[in-house]
C-alpha cells in the first residue's frame, strides 16, 4: 500500500536529518484506535494509558494537530525537540483536558501556562521494526534529551486478561479514560486499525447536535436535553453529563459532540448516554 505523500516527505526529511513543514490545516495521516472488544490475546500487546490530551504531531519544526493546525508554543518548548517526526498527545494531567485545550488553543503561547504542559510521545512515524522496537528508541530518545517535558509513554505487558482488567480498574478509580493496547510486533501504519486498540470502562462515540429541548423546573430557561444523531442516522435526546454552564451555553445545532454509553440496546440505541464534550477540532 503506498503511503500518505505527507508520511512518505516525513519519513525522507527523518532521514536525511532535516525538517520539513506540513501544510496548513490538512488532516494527518495518524494511527486511529479500534475499540477493543474483549477477545484481543493481552500478551501480543504493549499497554498504556489512555490520556486525555490532545493529540500532537511533530514534524521535525512544529507541533500540530492531528487536522494538521499549527499549535502555537513558546520557543523553548521544542527548542531541542529533534529533527524525526514524533506522535504524542499534550497532557497535563487528568481531568484537565478542558484548561490544557483553553492553553493549545491560544494564537499567542503564555510561558506560565506551557510551563504545566508535557508532551507525552508514543510513536516514532515512519521508523522501522516492530512497535516493541520502536518504543525502547523512543525512551531512548527522550532519555538522551532529558527534557522534563518531553517524555515517552510508559508501556507495560499483561500476561493475562485478569491482570489487564485489574489496571484498567486502577487506571479508572484513579480518574483516568482507560488503556491503550499497541500490537508489539507490528510494523507502523496509519488510519484506523486493530492493530491499536482503546479499552474503556465507558464507550465512547461521536454525535451531532441536530435540537435543543428547553429545560423544566430547576433547568427553566436553560437546555433540557441535547437531540443528536449518530453518523449512522441515529437520533436520541441526550441529557445527562451537562454542566450548567453548558446548559446556559449549549453546543449549536450542527456541532459535532463525544457522548459516552454503557452498551447498545436490540435498536442500537446507547444505554446510559451522558453527554462529554464537543469533538475536539483543533
Amino acid at each position: 500500500m503506498r503511503a500518505h505523500p505527507i508520511v512518505q516527505s516525513l519519513a525522507w526529511a527523518a532521514l536525511l536529518g532535516t525538517a520539513l513543514p506540513l501544510p496548513a490545516a490538512e488532516t494527518l495521516p495518524l494511527l486511529l484506535a479500534e475499540t477493543e472488544q474483549g477477545q484481543a490475546d493481552v500478551a501480543l500487546y504493549l499497554v498504556s494509558e489512555k490520556l486525555d490530551g490532545v493529540r500532537a504531531f511533530w514534524d521535525g519544526q512544529a507541533l500540530r494537530t492531528r487536522n494538521g493546525h499549527t499549535i502555537q508554543v513558546p520557543s523553548w518548548f521544542v527548542a531541542r525537540f529533534p529533527a524525526q517526526p514524533l506522535d504524542g498527545e499534550l497532557w497535563m494531567g487528568r481531568g484537565e483536558f478542558e484548561r490544557l485545550s483553553g492553553i493549545v488553543r491560544r494564537q499567542t503561547p503564555d510561558d506560565s501556562q506551557w510551563q504545566q504542559v508535557r508532551y507525552l510521545v508514543f510513536e516514532l512515524p515512519q521508523s522501522p521494526g516492530t512497535f516493541r522496537q520502536r518504543a525502547l528508541a523512543l525512551r531512548e530518545l527522550t532519555a538522551r534529551l532529558a527534557l522534563p517535558w518531553l517524555q515517552a509513554v510508559e508501556q507495560w505487558e499483561f500476561g493475562s486478561r485478569e491482570a489487564l482488567d485489574k489496571k484498567l480498574e486502577q487506571i479508572v478509580r484513579a480518574g483516568g479514560e482507560g488503556l491503550m493496547l499497541h500490537r508489539a510486533d507490528a510494523a507502523y501504519v496509519t488510519g484506523r486499525s486493530d492493530v491499536l486498540l482503546k479499552l474503556k470502562a465507558w464507550h465512547d462515540a461521536e454525535a451531532t447536535v441536530i435540537g435543543h429541548q428547553p429545560g423544566r423546573g430547576k433547568y427553566a430557561g436553560m437546555l433540557g436535553a441535547l437531540r443528536v444523531r449518530t453518523a449512522g442516522g441515529v437520533e436520541f435526546m441526550l441529557g445527562t453529563g451537562l454542566s450548567d454552564a453548558d446548559r446556559r451555553q449549549p453546543p449549536p445545532v450542527g456541532t459535532l459532540i463525544t457522548f459516552r454509553y454503557r452498551e447498545l440496546t436490540a435498536r442500537g440505541l446507547p444505554r446510559f448516554a451522558s453527554y462529554h464534550r464537543p469533538r475536539d477540532d483543533l
